[in-house]
């Protein structure tokens, strides 16, 4: 009989503990949201060369040239981590119908 009862007790300890382990988790994800709202910094991200070439009034093509081609070198990282993320998801899927 004391098995048992150690038995009950070892899971509502576990279960307590994962109650815990989430209520902080979800807390720290809160501090963190709240802490990068008000503590955002501003980037200058041109290099010296790019934006000495860029000055002035006459290079507004030249400037947003420059402007497209960062935001195309920045959208291929995001989608390649997006096709990666869908096939692992896809693969789970398959593995959870096959479980069935």
């Amino acid at each position: 009989m004391l098995k048992m009862e150690n038995r009950l007790t070892n899971k509502e300890y576990r279960t307590q503990n994962i109650e815990n382990r989430v209520n902080r988790s979800s807390s720290v994800r809160f501090i963190y949201i709240i802490f990068s709202i008000f503590f955002s910094l501003a980037a200058n991200a041109q290099c010296a060369m790019c934006r000495a070439a860029l000055a002035g009034d006459s290079n507004v093509k030249k400037a947003e040239a420059v402007n497209n081609g960062i935001v195309y070198l920045m959208v291929i990282p995001y989608l390649l981590v997006a096709i990666i993320g869908y096939l692992i998801y896809r693969m789970y899927q398959s593995k959870k119908k096959k479980a069935e």
